[in-house]
This record gives structure tokens, sequence and C-alpha cells, in this order.
């Protein structure tokens, strides 16, 4: 069984996937799920708590590593 996701961690992860999903951005979902995730996490670990860096700087970093495998 999963725990759910801390309300934080849920909330800005969902705000990047609706964006990059909107763009059209998704190629494989699973992996962008666990990088989006990763990336939250980390930030938070690092003490960020603004929901809405969270998922912007997610964003960025999804797109800088899209970019760079291109």
């Amino acid at each position: 069984m999963t725990e759910p996701l801390p309300p934080l961690i849920e909330s800005s992860l969902q705000i990047a996937w609706d964006f990059l999903g909107g763009l059209d951005e998704i190629d494989d979902a699973q992996q962008t799920a666990e990088f989006l995730l990763g990336n939250i996490k980390s930030q938070m670990l690092k003490g960020e708590r603004r929901r809405l860096l969270l998922s912007n700087r997610a964003i960025d970093s999804f797109r800088r590593r899209a970019s760079s495998q291109q």
C-alpha cells in the first residue's frame, strides 16, 4: 500500500504536472512524475516551502533536462 503524499508536495506536483501536460511536454508519464517528485522533495529538504516556487523550479529543471537530452 502506498502512503498519500503530504499536501504541499501533492499540490506542487499537481501544478507542475498540469502545466507541462497542458503544453504537451510529457512524453513518459512515469519518468516525468518521478523526476518532478524527486525535484520537489529535494527542494523541500533544503527548506523551501513555497508551493509555486517548488513547482516552477521543478518545471524549469525538467525543461532544462529535456533540452539537454535533444
